[in-house]
């Protein structure tokens, strides 16, 4: 009996308490008090044990998106009182965007920054953003994304097993290429262009009268050189981050393209959270996301100021109506392909 008197209490996962010889009086108020206090935090965290997440971001040291996500690691375990653990991958490390992809739609990841437009072939909601011109600049883009069409996109996500927690700014695609300023579709006949592997982004150039060219993105910089492709298109930061400005001296402002960014999580580690873990995940990744936005658009500036000085030629397009035009075939196939997407693609469209 004497070992057992000494035998102190203690909280596990089923909450034992073990025999004091006197539970009375002030014992019993600070066991009973220390329980409640552990209960209430088990309560508000959801889980008796931490979790350890893995996450996935193709960009460097140093870019705002590794700089917001590393936040956003910092901010989740502060958020949750350490109860979820998030550990960033950056650089492609575990592999690329649409495997990246497939590995947080199946668990194998559980957060991931991703680009829409490789998400687009999966979930149709989402590729609605990479029709060409579909937002009439960034803000705008913002607007939508944080709406009722933005709703929408999300839960098609979702359904696909991709939750989206918060939009990162990836800014405005705009066409490169190493002969001639773009300010015509005309002057796109006959070339060459990088786009991503996605049809929407074959079907834009195919109508402007150029040839499509799906690759990696890292194959870019070198096709370039080589005269693989005449051309690219993409934002400021990736244009100069790559050197593909040293290869393509001409930028051209179609910004034909405004596809965002997400912090995607997997859709059952979400849901298998409590209320407000999953609050607190939310607000992680929104906080992550006002800092992506400020750091992008300071990016965004010194990218353009670094190659208009190594000598880049820069131009505006001053009539971007028969840009637009070209892409009505484009939209065309879209929809009737997906006759379900036109109140989406309207909605969008009707947004001020």
């Amino acid at each position: 009996m004497a070992a057992k008197r000494d035998r102190k209490y203690e909280l596990t996962g089923s909450f034992k308490l073990y025999d004091y010889p006197k539970i009375g009086g002030f014992m019993y108020k600070k066991i009973t008090a220390l329980l409640v206090g552990a209960c209430a935090t088990l309560s508000i965290m959801g889980t008796a044990h931490a979790e350890d997440w893995r996450g996935w971001n193709i960009h460097v040291e140093g870019y705002p998106n590794t700089v917001a996500m590393d936040k956003f690691s910092e901010l989740l375990e502060e958020k949750t009182g350490g109860e979820i653990k998030l550990k960033m991958f950056h650089g492609g490390t575990l592999g690329s965007q649409p495997d990246a992809i497939e590995q947080v739609r199946l668990g194998g990841l559980q957060i991931g920054n991703f680009n829409l437009g490789p998400i687009g072939p999966i979930a149709a909601e989402a590729n609605v953003v990479s029709l060409p011109f579909i937002f009439k600049d960034v803000p705008h883009m913002f607007r939508v994304l944080e709406g009722e069409a933005g709703k929408m996109i999300s839960d098609g996500m979702a359904a696909k097993g991709l939750i989206p927690l918060a939009w990162y700014d990836a800014g405005a695609r705009s066409f490169y290429n190493a002969g001639k300023p773009v300010n015509t579709p005309e002057d796109v006949t006959g070339m060459k262009v990088r786009v991503m592997n996605n049809d929407l982004y074959s079907g834009m150039i195919s109508e402007l009268g150029g040839n499509p060219s799906p690759m990696a993105f890292a194959e870019v910089y070198q096709a370039l050189k080589t005269g693989v492709v005449d051309g690219a298109e993409n934002n400021w930061p990736s244009y100069e981050s790559t050197g593909h400005f040293e290869v393509a001296g001409y930028y051209s402002l179609s910004q034909h393209l405004i596809i965002p960014e997400c912090v995607c999580v997997n859709a059952d580690a979400f849901n298998a959270l409590s209320d407000d873990m999953k609050t607190a995940v939310m607000e992680a990744a929104q906080e992550s996301s006002a800092l992506q936005r400020e750091l992008w658009a300071e990016r965004e500036g010194a990218s353009r100021e670094k190659v208009v000085a190594a000598g880049v030629t820069v131009n505006e397009i001053a009539d971007k109506g028969p840009f637009q035009d070209a892409m009505k075939p484009v939209y065309e196939n879209y929809l009737a392909a997906n006759p379900a997407l036109k109140p989406l693609v309207e909605l969008i469209q009707a947004t001020e």
